[in-house]
């Protein structure tokens, strides 16, 4: 049962204004992909920015809740089937969702989409954030139990945790890098993070919403 009273999403709007949310069970290959990368940003991040991390499995109404009160959420999750080649990286607003398959977790079987869920929100008066934006990794395995991802999406995710920490305004953080959790199927070292990203920044050169790993 939803409680959406605007007396009861004021008593619990969060004191942070950004939310990165990682979607996917991480013990389904790459559909843990969002997860990993949630994950590794709040290691990374200091605990006194008003920014949450969380991780969830849900779509639709249930995710739309999760992001009330939040000024913008990030989103991270997979896409499939691959529309291209797998560890593909697409940074989609939500106007581009709504021209495109929804990625795995924005929709669920069991309710509505997120942008149908949003257009609720919108209704009704609750409040959905200002801006959300999707990072969508193209992936190729989603039902085999595993809890590491395929080399292609592995290769992808140093790069998405580097999008993401440009997008919170936060690529220069202070810790080093020996003292980050390492990310299933990655390279934890100073070199591999350099090197996602220099070709992180190449491809935004070449291209605008589109990293191809």
């Amino acid at each position: 049962m939803h409680n959406w009273s605007i007396q009861t999403i004021e008593q619990r709007r969060p004191q942070a204004h950004t939310l990165v949310l990682g979607l996917g069970n991480p013990i389904l290959t790459d559909d843990g992909v969002g997860v990993w990368v949630a994950e590794a940003i709040a290691a990374r991040l200091p605990a006194d920015l008003p920014i949450d991390c969380t991780e969830v499995s849900v779509g639709g109404l249930l995710l739309m809740e999760a992001m009330l009160g939040y000024e913008r959420v990030i989103l991270i999750d997979a896409l499939y089937p691959a529309r291209g080649r797998p560890g593909t990286i697409h940074r989609l607003t939500m106007e581009d969702l709504r021209a495109i398959s929804p990625t795995e977790h924005s929709t669920s079987p069991h309710d509505t989409s997120l942008l149908t869920a949003l257009d609720l929100g919108h209704g009704m008066g609750l409040p959905v954030p200002a801006e959300i934006i999707i990072y969508a990794v193209e992936v190729e395995n989603i039902s085999d139990f595993g809890d590491t991802p395929t080399p292609a999406v592995a290769h992808a995710i140093p790069q998405v945790i580097d999008a993401v920490m440009d997008e919170l305004a936060l690529q220069d953080w202070n810790r080093g890098f020996d003292a980050y959790p390492p990310v299933p199927g990655c390279v934890n070292t100073p070199a591999s993070y350099r090197e996602a990203h220099t070709g992180l920044a190449r491809h935004r050169r070449e291209c605008s919403n589109v990293f191809m790993c």
